[in-house]
């Protein structure tokens, strides 16, 4: 971990609790209200704030008043603000970080990804973004979102060198498509009945499904918070963090 440095860390959104926990990394962090916040951005240019991390309530509302990446592009979203130069001349960069975290916490797990064949399930945003994890070497891979234009959308957005297949979660060939596939992605709602087999293991990022009775593996992503904020931290501040160090912190702050 690099020493922090004299410039604050803007929160937005967050509580001033959340300010307060950190501190314990060094970090001079202030949470700014959120009513306007192109003024708030403005602000944080005038004042020289090294970045900022924004809570995921807010994370479309700031994403107009920046300058996305790439990721925060793709999703309309922005997690972490970096700041340069004043208001006069001044820029704020954003980035959604999840994807790559997403990575990370599967890669962290151990688990073998490349040439696994996946199938997404969710609604639309949330797929949206998850589907990065593709990076892997997933292939081929099912996107089965709540409605079918959005897989579909979804799916031709993919990389010419994967294979897609796209349906919508309640069609009658879920079940087969499951079938054909190693790695279930579970983004949001619930896993149908019946779904998993003892062979498949289960990335759920809801937070909220088992494997039950299936003898299929859940995998661990137990670091995603941890690994997301080492992120969010590096782009806002510059600063390199050990994920291990953030677990406790990336629990306060959500």
């Amino acid at each position: 971990m690099s020493l922090a440095s004299d410039a604050p860390l803007a929160l937005i959104g967050y509580s001033s609790h959340a300010a307060r926990t950190l501190r314990d990394l060094g970090l001079v962090a202030l949470s700014l209200p959120h009513d306007d916040l192109r003024a708030v951005i403005e602000a944080c240019l005038t004042l020289r704030f090294s970045g900022a991390l924004v809570h995921p309530a807010q994370e479309g509302a700031v994403a107009p008043h920046v300058e996305p990446d790439p990721d925060a592009r793709r999703v309309s979203r922005v997690d972490a603000v970096a700041f340069s130069g004043g208001l006069a001349g001044g820029s704020a960069h954003g980035t959604y970080t999840l994807a790559d975290a997403l990575i990370d916490a599967v890669e962290a797990s151990g688990y073998a990804a490349r040439g696994a064949g996946a199938l997404f399930i969710g609604g639309g945003q949330d797929l949206l973004q998850a589907v990065p994890l593709i990076r892997l070497g997933l292939n081929p891979v099912g996107i089965a979102a709540d409605h079918l234009p959005d897989a579909e959308r979804l799916a031709r957005a993919l990389p010419s060198s994967v294979r897609p297949y796209a349906l919508g979660r309640r069609d009658s060939a879920l079940q087969a498509l499951a079938e054909r596939a190693d790695l279930i992605v579970l983004t949001g709602g619930s896993l149908p009945a019946g779904l998993l087999q003892p062979y498949h293991t289960l990335a759920d990022l809801t937070g909220q499904s088992t494997t039950g009775a299936s003898g299929a593996t859940l995998l661990d992503l137990s670091a995603l918070p941890a690994l997301r904020l080492a992120r969010q931290l590096l782009y806002a501040t510059g600063q390199r963090y050990h994920p291990e160090a953030l677990s406790g912190l990336a629990e306060a702050l959500v």
